[in-house]
């Protein structure tokens, strides 16, 4: 498999395969996934927006990521936006970089491959702080809230509901720039 980055076209082109594994990875109902499409299509627009994808050796999509910079207006902005008090906002929103989605078919999950996109998100990230949101979980169980410590995001809010969406969620967010050192499973990202 071979880390990618891609320009706003380059997914695109590529829509029908991130909705795809977007609906896998997460279990959405087709219906959903329709409306999710037209986010994803919008959302290359924004500022800031920086995008990667994992092929596989004969071109399948394995798995993608993409963000951008956080701003008022935007919807999840605003949503976290509300629920902070004024000192968390300075901190977590007056520069940041969000991590809309960060995604693996589940046949490719175990292996890296959210590592590998994640890392190469972060260091093509502007802005001082990042913030994401995942689905509340069973820490110990849950490949992505593993994912997520192991980068050093810590909570920022915790059972946090959005509009129309039954689940809790956790706002996870870390400064930035993100300063390790190379690991052996981070290969080069191609196109960068």
């Amino acid at each position: 498999m071979r880390l990618v980055a891609w320009q706003p076209d380059d997914l695109l082109r590529r829509l029908d395969d991130v909705v795809s594994v977007y609906g896998e990875a997460m279990g959405y109902r087709k219906e959903l996934l329709q409306t999710r499409r037209g986010y994803i299509g919008a959302h290359v627009r924004r500022a800031g927006f920086r995008a990667v994808a994992t092929l596989t050796t004969d071109g399948r999509l394995a798995g993608f990521g993409y963000g951008y910079t956080s701003g008022s207006g935007q919807w999840w902005h605003d949503q976290v936006r509300s629920q902070l008090g004024e000192d968390d906002r300075q901190r977590w929103l007056t520069s940041c970089f969000e991590v809309v989605e960060l995604h693996v078919r589940p046949a490719a999950q175990g292996h890296g491959v959210g590592a590998r996109q994640l890392r190469a998100l972060l260091a093509m990230a502007d802005g001082e702080t990042v913030l994401l949101s995942t689905p509340e979980a069973d820490e110990q169980k849950s490949r992505a809230w593993r994912l997520y410590r192991r980068f050093g995001f810590a909570d920022v809010l915790r059972h946090f509901h959005f509009p129309g969406d039954e689940r809790a969620f956790a706002i996870l967010g870390r400064d930035l720039p993100v300063v390790e050192r190379p690991a052996e499973d981070a290969p080069g990202i191609v196109g960068i």
